[in-house]
């Protein structure tokens, strides 16, 4: 460097001293940033790594010791967790329930919702109204018709009103909701150019229109194989068999000779039920709040 531009930047130090503290003044901003973040998230994280350390403990070791340390670890939980009762077949109910949901709701909520965006009839606003006023009501408040109607078609006891009660209930609502916002940010020129070129109606929405939809509809199919995973209310009131059980029914059945829980299988279950949604759910986090923010773009 030569002498010249030593003596300009030593100019420039000199009208602004606190030139070289800015770096790390930026240094320290995002470090309490993240140290905050990071306390904020032990509250959250904490109930996991104390479910996944009592899922490695004696059962008399769970509340005698809060630490997520265990003293000694019993992998032997998770084989027993299989042995008290059929889990992996309540496993498999939960995943193949969900999986049916989802494709379900998924395939009746894109059609409602392309048809609320594209198609102005006659009290459509009032009917989309309606609908959405279906997600204001508890499941409480409609599981008692729900069992009648089922009753009546002898479907108690059987996965039939745990696939079709999300798919026309409140959760299938939610997916159209977001699937009627995501097709109203959508340019209807490309679907005027698709019908110039000869697509029908049909063809046009299953080719122009869905493709483009897939982050509303990874969006949807999440938070619907969620709310299906987690669904204990409709298990409990429309299953009694013990094989048709599905996982929050499996959860709350470890249980001893005299009523009490068996923590540590109860945790061990907890766990193996867990992760996978829980893994899913942060891959797939981004397209979620992509799709929520998309979906408050238009009204």
């Amino acid at each position: 460097m030569s002498s010249k531009a030593v003596e300009y930047e030593m100019k420039i130090i000199a009208k602004n001293p606190h030139t070289l503290d800015v770096p790390w003044i930026e240094i320290l901003k995002r470090m309490l940033f993240y140290s905050c973040l990071l306390a904020l998230s032990i509250p959250f994280l904490f109930p996991f790594l104390w479910m996944a350390a009592g899922s490695l403990k004696g059962v008399n070791e769970i509340f005698a010791d809060l630490s997520i340390i265990p003293a000694s670890i019993r992998w032997s939980n998770f084989p027993e967790a299989f042995d008290y009762q059929p889990y992996a077949q309540h496993y498999i109910n939960s995943i193949y329930i969900a999986v049916l949901v989802t494709l379900g709701t998924l395939f009746v909520a894109s059609l409602a919702g392309y048809a609320f965006a594209r198609f102005r009839f006659k009290g459509s606003s009032v009917l989309f109204l309606l609908l959405l006023s279906s997600m204001m009501m508890p499941i409480e408040v409609t599981i008692v018709p729900n069992f009648f109607l089922m009753k009546s078609f002898n479907l108690i006891n059987t996965h039939i009103p745990l696939i079709l009660i999300p798919i026309f209930g409140s959760q299938g609502v939610v997916a159209t909701f977001i699937m009627r916002q995501y097709f109203l940010t959508l340019p209807v020129e490309l679907e005027e150019a698709a019908r110039i070129d000869g697509l029908g109606l049909f063809n046009t929405f299953l080719r122009i229109a869905m493709p483009i939809s897939r982050s509303a509809l990874s969006a949807a199919a999440i938070l619907t194989f969620l709310y299906s995973w987690n669904s204990f209310l409709e298990p409990l009131v429309f299953v009694n068999d013990l094989e048709l059980f599905t996982l929050p029914l499996s959860l709350s059945n470890f249980r001893d000779a005299y009523g009490m829980p068996l923590w540590n299988l109860q945790l061990a279950a907890t766990t193996m039920s867990v992760l996978p949604i829980l893994v899913v759910y942060v891959f797939a986090q981004k397209k979620i709040t992509n799709s929520m923010a998309l979906s408050g773009m238009k009204g």
